[in-house]
């Protein structure tokens, strides 16, 4: 299931890419499953990553290379006008020293993803996202609810987060045709990228 979820991510981290994620249908067809393979084509995942790198990752320190990744905490597509996607959401900006990615500044926005089909395709309608500092625990119930317990098992876990985040930097560094084979966060050794 890891190497699943890992896998998924990384395709999504490409905004060109169609991504696909087989679901567990729940009463009246919500999917609530954080497990994935390649069997239902889903095509909002690169709405998602766009809005993430313009409405998000503009607010950082620039890079030469804005990077989304999302660690999947469940998905309702019942209603086509308003397609709920619950996650970690990390948004990374990196120039590119050598053959490193230089992380220049990012970080993480937890959250519920509103997205609706147009006749021009996916666009993301709002985010509702979990709160800093006190409101943190309270805002983090109330947005996921049900999903609060996978939510926390997941946005816990720093050694899939560094995996899954090495992974969708590689195969993003694969499709623009860039010459990195490592990455690095400031005062950090450089870690290899995942193939």
């Amino acid at each position: 299931m890891k190497k699943v979820i890992f896998a998924f991510a990384a395709l999504i981290a490409l905004a060109a890419c169609t991504n696909k994620q087989a679901a567990t249908p729940a009463a009246e067809g919500n999917v609530e499953s954080t497990e994935v393979t390649h069997e239902v084509e889903t095509a909002y995942f690169p709405a998602i990553d766009r809005y993430l790198a313009d409405s998000i990752g503009s607010h950082y320190a620039k890079g030469e290379h804005c990077v989304p990744i999302h660690s999947i905490v469940g998905v309702d597509e019942r209603n086509p006008d308003d397609i709920l996607v619950w996650g970690s959401f990390w948004v990374f900006n990196y120039n590119q020293v050598g053959d490193t990615m230089k992380c220049v500044s990012g970080g993480n926005h937890p959250g519920l993803i509103h997205v609706r089909q147009t006749e021009k395709g996916f666009e993301v309608t709002a985010f509702d996202q979990v709160d800093d500092g006190s409101r943190y625990l309270p805002t983090a119930k109330k947005i996921f609810e049900g999903k609060f317990d996978a939510f926390q098992a997941i946005n816990s876990d720093e050694q899939k987060r560094e995996k899954l985040r090495a992974e969708v930097l590689a195969d993003y560094v694969k499709k623009h045709g860039l010459t990195a084979t490592v990455y690095q966060d400031f005062g950090w050794p450089a870690k290899k990228l995942e193939k």
